[in-house]
């Protein structure tokens, strides 16, 4: 195994200025949809008083896990020593990085008053979850920050590894708060359980994993990189372990709360009654999100390539989308208990199924989140070296020379 260098994008591709204008075209429409919501107020999403967290916030969630998924690739070379990993470290943390920054731009532009967040930062309930959150995640930015530096900086280097594994616990602590954002719920019964924290942080490996590579291979692709065989595969084998084991918890979930008779009408909601969000969950979660990516990922007759680990990523990506989705708005769908045991009867939306259809607008402002990751990711690459030069086999897999 060779040494790898690292080096910025050339600009000498054009695939690489098309990039950057369709994400800034993107960015605008964003911006533009923010906007739009905040002079004419939320009534123009498909948002209600019944179900106040739309599509956006499935992006942002979507973008925060994968922020803290994302950094595993850099945690498994720095804290627990696999070499073969260590050249992604870097781009692994702007990844990291990229995709924090877009997840909290689509949060904070959805708020209706972005003013307030300034009420949010100075004034704190130590009680609510959301306040956690706030310090987890520019906790996150400064850590991972640091440990870029430590990595980057040959006279940091011996704090390289305290970076790597502070940033490495950190980011288990925050997507267990973000999946306890949910789990601290006891209103809503799909959201009043602890397992949504182990889950989340399943789902942030699984997403998180998915989404470096494409990264990479967009990154690769447009600087005219090649990816080994031996890279591909080592990401495959743990792509395939993260998406098994968050169908694993998912079955559990919902096998628990189907052995609850307290939980099996909501349960009967998800999987069989459900309309879109029974539809989603079982074509665009467990079909598209586990089963596919699963099938492809598993020998088959050859070892796994670029294109099946490509569209496995890509799988992984609409199945995770589909699993927030069904958690965030299924969940806010079903109609609150009010008084367990007992009927509820009056004219304002008692035990009535909330019906909620995505506008435009707020899906625009979750694709203007996913733009602003993509484009601080190429220019990050295309200012500093984060990229390795080369990561094709002779360089990465250790036996190549005796093979």
């Amino acid at each position: 195994m060779q040494g790898i260098g690292y080096r910025e994008i050339p600009s000498i591709h054009y695939s690489f200025f098309v990039v950057l204008g369709i994400m800034f075209a993107l960015i605008l429409a964003g911006l533009y949809a923010a906007w739009y919501m905040e002079h004419h107020g939320h009534w123009v999403t498909g948002m209600d008083n019944q179900i106040v967290w739309g599509v956006p916030h499935v992006f942002a969630i979507f973008l925060i896990l994968s922020a803290s998924g994302a950094l595993n690739i850099a945690s498994i070379a720095t804290v627990f020593g696999r070499a073969s990993f260590k050249p992604l470290s870097r781009f692994s943390a702007l990844v990291a990085i990229a995709l924090l920054i877009g997840g909290l731009s689509v949060l904070v532009l959805d708020l209706g008053r972005p003013d307030r967040l300034l009420i949010a930062m100075t004034h704190y309930n130590f009680r609510s979850v959301f306040a956690w959150n706030i310090f987890l995640y520019v906790g996150f930015l400064i850590l991972v920050g640091f440990y870029v530096w430590s990595i980057m900086d040959r006279k940091m280097e011996a704090l390289r590894i305290f970076a790597g594994a502070t940033s490495f616990l950190w980011r288990l602590v925050l997507t267990s708060a973000t999946g306890l954002i949910f789990g601290f719920l006891i209103a809503r019964e799909s959201y009043d359980s602890a397992i949504l924290a182990p889950m989340f942080i399943a789902m942030s490996l699984s997403f998180g994993l998915a989404v470096f590579y494409l990264f990479l291979q967009g990154s690769f692709f447009v600087s005219r990189r090649k990816i080994g065989n031996y890279i591909v595969v080592r990401l495959g084998k743990l792509l395939r372990i993260f998406v098994s084991v968050v169908l694993y918890i998912v079955v559990i979930s919902h096998l628990t709360n189907l052995y609850a008779s307290e939980h099996q009408d909501i349960e009967r909601f998800f999987l069989l009654s459900g309309r879109e969000i029974t539809v989603i969950f079982w074509i665009g979660q467990i079909l598209i999100g586990s089963f596919l990516p699963l099938l492809l990922l598993f020998p088959i007759d050859k070892p796994l390539d670029t294109v099946r680990m490509t569209y496995a990523s890509v799988f992984v990506v609409i199945g995770g989308i589909s699993q927030l989705y069904v958690i965030i708005i299924g969940g806010q769908a079903y109609p609150l208990i009010l008084f367990p045991g007992y009927e509820v009867s009056s004219s304002f939306f008692d035990g009535v199924i909330n019906v909620y259809t995505p506008s435009l607008i707020e899906t625009l402002l979750g694709i203007g989140g996913v733009a602003l990751a993509v484009k601080i990711v190429f220019l990050g690459s295309k200012i500093l070296p984060f990229l390795p030069t080369n990561l094709d086999d002779k360089n990465t897999d250790p036996h190549y020379e005796s093979s």
